[in-house]
């Protein structure tokens, strides 16, 4: 078999076609040695590879500081509107080729690099993921960063910059382990530090009501260190900022506890307070109540809202004297968007700053964050929903609870006008939930508290109207909006997959980076054969690199040939990873009853975390390990079946798998996924679907066209129906004998022979306690999987399916999402003027 090319040989053999200007090269070369010398090695006389890497970040990172200041200039002298993106997630993976590609610098740096007889894959494979995000969530809010930028919007991304990110995941005996992620350890070449912006934030203490107002006493102060991360527009000379903030003790914290002399317990007990952006909460789709988690999302709200108004006040460039001091035109000059409910506490702050701090009457300050905030919703799963304890608001937030109580008021006496005596519906629309432990109901403070919400795509913002805030929506309907998710076409397909935006670029010419809907043009291309060969070529290189990296991180022989099925998200029970798990028990079982059959190869790969405390999930990565070790391991089976579990799936390791795979699933329980974005990240990169009618996929069904994915399973109808006349899970097991055998064999120790009863709590599950009805979908999946090996058997025609989906994948980018959002929510048209770069003088 030929080794495949790297990226970096392709892209020496692709005409440069314009988009890098490689008279830079010599330029390059000269910064890079500048900083290995001056900036890095200085006293060693021999540099090591991250030094390497190092220089270049820098010398890349030199390019972006001119245009990141002249951005930021120009926002003050046109004061637009500025968009402020609330966010306790950013997954922003690996920076360095990203800047590269949306710069136009990559094949400049490639060749210099070349030069000095370096590789510029290598050097890119040593950055430290910025791992700040738990799954979809975070990694949205990195697309919309991108997509922000290159829109010309003068946004900004404020978050936490957590010391330790999302665990990294090793597993041990089959079992996952989860290790700290010490991304920071040899320094982020970047951020910068930004100590003059340091801000106060306040827990606990007491209210004080007097004459002149009230006042907020006694509280424990922690600082805000903001760190700056440039966010580079595609080719526009924009450069946006994304705010990371850091806590810090004050030099005070807690002296004066200690002036009996204790002086070395107290300065060790400064960690108490920097211990709020020590650690990012690794859960997806579940509240964890915890009260370090609360500190941490009002830490973030209090010092963004005060940077927001700083701004709002000093529209100067460097200027920190105010300017405006009334804040009539505020929802004119400032959008705040929430970023599900962990930024909720933005309501009750801005109200207690307008109100206690800036003197203003409450109706007035009420109507003014009403139209400042707006909201996302991202899950329907009630675990997921964040409803605190009042005890713990009353301690640490005593005034925000207090404002909070006032709200919940005037919204109920509202309720209760428009629907007299429906006792019921007020308790439902409480933001104060009564009961043992009293809580805060944050979706239902940010519904009240917002002019817009939106749901993540159509079938998603349906369901947020019919059912789980449908009191909300017949009160006041022209509050919610869809807003379908979109991923960053400049990372998921010209960085993670050069290959296939060649051949694209060669058809259709370069501008669908910037206007994906151009993609379209491609379906003139179905029927023409060298389209058709050049698409399979891509994706036969793109799998023979691949393969190539897991023989040598897993040691596991793979048929390139095969069909690379892929399953990569967070494991959680509504993603059903076990439906998954069956069918390859299944395909395993045929194999053994009749091994002279003729079957298509086929190497799955699942791989995705588990949150740490979440036992069912971890046991799923641990069944899905077993049946890897007895299907690899099994003669008779050969290369026609391979398991392999991803070990620490992360934001580069999707840049290298999503490319590769054939097959794209996307299987969660009807109505349960919101949107997904991995299953757009596939679609774009020439993966067929095999999905069930949720979240996206009905949108992405009806762009493509049913025919051109494997849709199966129950409908949201269905599960309504199903839920009413309840599901039992046995009838399907006794009716169907392949179930039941792979269902009998889980459950006897067939997969962990060394401790038969392992699995006995996933099999008690799906037997007794499936909310996510796996059973009841087996049958059609089954099914579905037949019709996936048929058609891959006919290599042209499933390539031709694949160039309708890559064709019909336009609506999906993040582009057009943060468009919808500009002009229906925050008031704002994206802007096509490209700011001079710095090398040319203003005008």
């Amino acid at each position: 078999m030929a080794v495949p090319l790297t990226d970096s040989e392709k892209r020496k053999q692709i005409s440069v076609r314009g988009i890098a200007g490689l008279g830079d090269v010599a330029e390059i070369r000269k910064s890079f040695n500048r900083h290995l010398h001056f900036t890095l090695v200085k006293d060693r006389n021999v540099a090591t590879p991250r030094d390497y890497y190092f220089a270049l970040a820098h010398t890349v990172r030199d390019h972006l500081v001119g245009r990141w200041i002249r951005t930021q200039q120009y926002y003050y002298e046109k004061d637009p509107k500025r968009i402020y993106y609330l966010s306790l997630e950013f997954y922003m993976g690996r920076t360095l080729q990203n800047t590269m590609v949306n710069l136009g610098l990559q094949n400049g740096c490639d060749e210099a690099i070349y030069q000095l007889g370096l590789d510029l894959e290598e050097l890119e494979e040593i950055e430290e993921d910025a791992g700040l995000g738990n799954g979809g969530l975070g990694r949205l809010a990195a697309c919309f960063l991108d997509s922000m930028a290159t829109l010309g919007l003068a946004a900004y991304g404020y978050g936490i910059r957590y010391e330790f990110g999302i665990f990294n995941q090793k597993i041990v005996n089959g079992w996952q382990v989860e290790e700290a992620d010490d991304w920071l350890r040899y320094g982020n070449p970047w951020e910068k530090a930004r100590p003059e912006y340091m801000l106060p934030v306040h827990f606990y203490g007491r209210v004080d009501h007097t004459p002149d107002g009230v006042k907020w006493v006694d509280t424990q102060v922690v600082l805000a260190m903001p760190y700056d991360t440039p966010v580079p527009g595609y080719r526009n000379n924009t450069v946006n900022t994304m705010r990371l903030w850091s806590a810090k003790a004050p030099n005070d914290f807690n002296l004066e506890e200690f002036n009996v002399g204790d002086y070395i317990e107290a300065v060790l007990d400064r960690n108490l307070a920097e211990n709020i952006s020590r650690v990012l909460y690794p859960n997806d789709n579940f509240f964890e109540g915890k009260e370090l988690r609360l500190k941490q999302e009002y830490f973030v709200v209090a010092a963004t809202l005060q940077d927001i108004i700083r701004r709002f006040k000093s529209s100067k460039f460097g200027c920190r004297d105010p300017v405006r001091t009334c804040f009539e035109t505020f929802p004119d000059k400032v959008a705040i968007q929430l970023n599900d409910t962990h930024p909720a506490l933005s309501i009750p702050e801005l109200m207690r700053i307008f109100v206690d701090v800036e003197k203003m009457d409450w109706d007035k300050a009420w109507e003014i964050t009403k139209r400042t905030c707006a909201y996302t919703n991202h899950t329907v799963l009630p675990e997921a929903l964040e409803r605190w304890p009042v005890s713990m608001f009353e301690k640490l937030l005593p005034r925000h609870l207090e404002i909070i109580y006032a709200i919940n008021q005037k919204h109920l006496d509202h309720v209760a006008a428009l629907f007299p005596g429906d006792i019921d519906r007020l308790r439902r629309m409480s933001v104060i939930e009564e009961g043992d432990c009293k809580r805060v109901n944050m979706a239902n403070l940010c519904i009240i508290g917002s002019h817009a919400v939106n749901g993540v795509a159509r079938i998603h913002s349906e369901i947020v109207k019919s059912s789980i805030f449908k009191d909300f929506y017949e009160m006041e309907p022209e509050k919610f909006q869809n807003k379908t998710n979109g991923i960053t076409p400049r990372r998921w397909l010209v960085l993670c997959n050069p290959g296939l935006s060649d051949v694209i670029v060669e058809r259709i010419g370069e501008d669908f980076l910037t206007d994906l809907s151009q993609l379209k043009k491609l379906l003139s291309f179905v029927n023409d054969e060298a389209f058709i060969r050049d698409v399979a070529k891509v994706k036969q290189e793109n799998k023979q690199k691949f393969s190539a990296y897991l023989e040598k991180q897993y040691k596991v022989k793979i048929n390139p040939a095969s069909i690379f099925d892929v399953h990569v998200k967070r494991i959680h029970e509504y993603k059903r990873q076990l439906l998954n798990c069956l069918h390859i028990i299944t395909l395993y079982n045929r194999i053994r009853r009749d091994p002279k059959k003729s079957c298509v190869p086929r190497t799955v790969m699942i791989g995705g975390k588990a949150a740490p405390g979440y036992h069912m999930a971890k046991m799923i990565i641990r069944l899905i390990t077993a049946i890897g070790d007895v299907v690899n391991n099994d003669p008779y089976i050969g290369d026609r079946l391979k398991v392999i579990f991803l070990e620490n799936y992360r934001v580069s390791l999707a840049e290298k798998v999503i490319p590769a795979s054939d097959l794209s699933e996307q299987i969660s329980t009807a109505g349960t996924e919101a949107s997904g974005t991995g299953n757009m990240k596939f679609m774009l990169n020439g993966a067929l679907t095999i999905g069930t009618m949720d979240g996206a996929n009905v949108e992405m069904a009806e762009e493509a066209g049913e025919e051109n994915l494997f849709i199966f399973g129950m409908r949201v109808e269905d599960v309504e129906a199903m839920d009413k006349k309840g599901y039992n899970a046995k009838e399907y097991y006794e009716r169907i004998p392949e179930l039941k055998q792979a269902v009998d064999q889980i459950g006897s120790g067939f997969f962990s022979p060394d401790d038969p009863g392992c699995f006995r709590d996933v099999v008690d599950m799906l037997m007794y306690h499936d909310r996510f009805k796996v059973f009841a979908d087996y049958e059609a999946y089954i099914k579905a999987q037949g019709q996936v090996d048929k058609l891959y058997m006919n290599p042209r025609e499933w390539t031709k399916k694949v160039i309708k989906n890559i064709a019909c994948s336009g609506k999906f980018s993040s582009d057009r999402t943060i468009t919808e959002y500009a002009r229906e929510i925050w008031g704002v048209e994206p802007s096509a003027v490209k700011i001079p770069p710095p090398n040319i003088p203003r005008e």
